[in-house]
Parts: C-alpha cells; sequence; structure tokens
C-alpha cells in the first residue's frame, strides 16, 4: 500500500512538471509609482489654476453648504483660509486712516482668526471629536465667507455714508445673516464628528469665534475701530 502511494505521486510530480507556467512577474518601481502622481514637473500656472479652483469650490460648498460635504474635510488645505484672513485684515486696515493704528488692525485680525480658530480646535479635540486639528482650522477659516462677503457689502455701504443710521442698521442686518450663515455651515461640516452629548459644548465656543470678527465688521466706520 505504501509502494502504491508513493508511485501515485511520483507520477502526479510527473505530470506537474511537464505542465507550462507563465506569467508576468513585473512589479513597478516606487519611483515609477511617484512619477505617475506627481506634481513636481508641472508648470506653476497648472499648480496655480488647479489649487484655485479647489478653493473656489470649497467656498462654494460654505455658501451653499447642503451638498457636498465631506470634501472639504478630506482635502483640507490652509491656503484658502489664509487668502480670506489677508483680505479681511487689508479691508479693516485700510479703513482707518490713524497711522499706527492700521497695524495693529491688520494683526487683530490676523491673530483673532488663526488664534480663534485653534481655540475652537483644541476644545473640539478635548470633547473627543473626530476631526483633526488641520481639517477643523480649514473648516473654520473657510466659514468665514459669509463673513467676508458681508464685509464687503460693509464697505460699500460706508463709501456713501457712514453716519447714517439706516446704513447702520443694513450693516448690522447683514453682518447677522452672514454670523448665522457662517455657524450653521461650520456645523454642517463639523456636527457629525463630534460627540452627540457634547455638541452643545463645542458650538458655544464656535459662536463666540464669528461672533467676535462680525463684531469688527459692525463696529468698522462708527468710531469704535
Amino acid at each position: 500500500i505504501l509502494f502504491r502511494a508513493h508511485l501515485g505521486c511520483w507520477r502526479e510530480g510527473q505530470g506537474m512538471a511537464g505542465m507550462s507556467v507563465s506569467g508576468d512577474i513585473y512589479v513597478p518601481s516606487a519611483e515609477e509609482d511617484e512619477d505617475a502622481g506627481s506634481t513636481l514637473d508641472e508648470p506653476i500656472s497648472a499648480t496655480l489654476k488647479r489649487d484655485g479652483k479647489a478653493i473656489l469650490r470649497k467656498c462654494y460648498y460654505v455658501i451653499v453648504p447642503v451638498g457636498e460635504k465631506k470634501s472639504l474635510l478630506h482635502d483640507w488645505d490652509l491656503w484658502g483660509p489664509l487668502l480670506i484672513c489677508i483680505v479681511m485684515g487689508i479691508l479693516l486696515h485700510s479703513w482707518d486712516r490713524r497711522g499706527e493704528n492700521q497695524t495693529v488692525h491688520f494683526l487683530h485680525v490676523f491673530l483673532l482668526v488663526w488664534g480663534g480658530a485653534g481655540v475652537v480646535t483644541v476644545n473640539s479635540q478635548l470633547l473627543r471629536g473626530r476631526v483633526s486639528f488641520f481639517q477643523s482650522v480649514c473648516t473654520l477659516g473657510y466659514c468665514l465667507v459669509p463673513l467676508l462677503l458681508a464685509l464687503v457689502l460693509s464697505r460699500a455701504l460706508l463709501s456713501f455714508s457712514s453716519a447714517s443710521r439706516l446704513v447702520f442698521a443694513i450693516r448690522l442686518g447683514v453682518s447677522g445673516l452672514a454670523l448665522a450663515w457662517s455657524v450653521w455651515a461650520s456645523l454642517g461640516f463639523l456636527s457629525e464628528y463630534l460627540p452627540s452629548d457634547r455638541k452643545a459644548l463645542a458650538v458655544y465656543p464656535i459662536f463666540l469665534f464669528y461672533f467676535s470678527i462680525s463684531l469688527l465688521i459692525v463696529a468698522q466706520g462708527n468710531g469704535f475701530v
């Protein structure tokens, strides 16, 4: 019985030896993989065009926060928030022509945006939010777009009349609407990543962050800033 078993195994081995085994075992190298998705060799104009489209697309998601929400968190960047912060600082800075106070105003806006976003993000992290630091800063920065539009409109109204009560009432209403829009948009992106039993503790600092910026917009041109 043992002899027949060995004989059967030997015949199976001979049959497998006669079979032809063929195939492609080529594996692309790491350098080829990097070259396939690399953007180091593309023109600077193409890079700026691609990044500009990405920034405009994310701003659109904030203005109309009812469609795609996850791409703003997954494809985060800090270029958009930086540009928004610089534009807001320049608009508030250029209104005051009292010399040294101009720099103080720009510095206030810059520190308020980045410092406030950082504090709100740390608060979300302490509440065990499931979003990274830079994702939260990116979202809070892009959600400044409604306030930026309110600031542009406020500057336009102040160029006609800065002492009119009607103009002040319009600016106050526009700033309040922009404040509500910014808070609503930020919560639309971040709410699902926050613990359900601690959302109120996360919403309050977000509201204070945008409320402080809206106060700068309302106070602009009224002797407060």
